[in-house]
């Protein structure tokens, strides 16, 4: 059985940075229809513990997201079946967050690559952390 999957090998990393801006967690928010005020209003933000508005748990996840479909294996199709999160730290407008996946198990035989998830800022703080599993395949 090969221990490879689509050229992915235990240890294989990528890396997806974004800026995070008040109009990309604005934009967020209309997509989702996560309209909470904790991300959009500082009136409403300065009277939680975070005094600020915050980004969207699920925008830092979908760095994640993007470093999975465009920089782990640019020329094969990835599948997410799981993710797990446990969200650590408030990402801020401002902030530049990179999330970081790392191959930790191949199932070669059933075309899964289970990955390490973590996304953290600027200065080096872990905001999400969790695990993945995708399905890795061939274009055709």
């Amino acid at each position: 059985m090969a221990d490879d999957v689509q050229g992915l090998t235990e240890g294989t990393t990528a890396t997806y940075t974004t800026t995070v801006t008040q109009d990309a967690i604005n934009t967020f928010a209309n997509v989702t229809g996560d309209t909470n005020p904790l991300h959009s209003n500082a009136e409403y933000a300065a009277r939680t513990r975070f005094q600020q508005p915050i980004a969207h748990g699920m925008f830092g996840a979908g760095a994640i997201s993007a470093a999975i479909g465009t920089k782990l294996q640019p020329n094969a199709v990835c599948i997410y079946l799981a993710q797990n999160l446990q969200f650590r730290a408030p990402v801020l407008p401002g902030d530049e967050i990179t999330a970081t996946v790392t191959v930790t198990k191949v199932d070669a035989e059933r075309s899964r690559v289970s990955l390490d998830t973590v996304v953290t800022k600027q200065d080096g703080t872990e905001v999400i952390r969790g695990d993945a599993l995708v399905m890795v395949e061939a274009l055709r």
